[in-house]
């Protein structure tokens, strides 16, 4: 057991959120690769696929694809289905940007690698006020 342990990395949606983690290696398109109206991962072939993150940290490195991921975000909030929070190795305008829309927390830029840090059902509170993440 490692105990309470608490990274700063940079805060880009400032909001608060605390869930479960659910842990990706690999990059997630929201667009076509996330269902809004359930949150389950459809992607084929992704190491996530068929699970749902609703209410989850999600936690994974980067986004990918088409500009209106950041939609598919706020549709996932609208219908009761986006993550509690995210956390990225360095996120880019797409994921940024849909988590503002949505008040989705949002961090990256940790001082340690989040996927190295953080492990699938670990308690997770994301501030992406002031950037700290603090694993239960």
């Amino acid at each position: 057991m490692r105990g309470e342990r608490a990274y700063i990395g940079r805060g880009v949606a400032k909001f608060v959120g605390e869930g479960e983690a659910l842990v990706s290696k690999q990059g997630i398109s929201f667009f076509g690769g996330v269902d809004p109206k359930t949150g389950i991962v459809r992607e084929k072939g992704h190491d996530l696929c068929g699970a749902d993150i609703t209410g989850k940290v999600l936690v994974f490195p980067k986004g990918k694809g088409s500009t209106v991921g950041s939609y598919v975000i706020y549709q996932l909030k609208k219908n009761g289905h986006a993550p509690a929070a995210i956390v990225n190795i360095e996120t880019e305008t797409i994921i940024a940007t849909g988590c503002i829309l949505a008040e989705v927390p949002l961090v990256d830029k940790l001082e340690k690698n989040p996927l190295k840090e953080i492990k699938t059902g670990d308690l997770v509170l994301v501030d992406g006020k002031t950037g700290k993440v603090v694993i239960r």
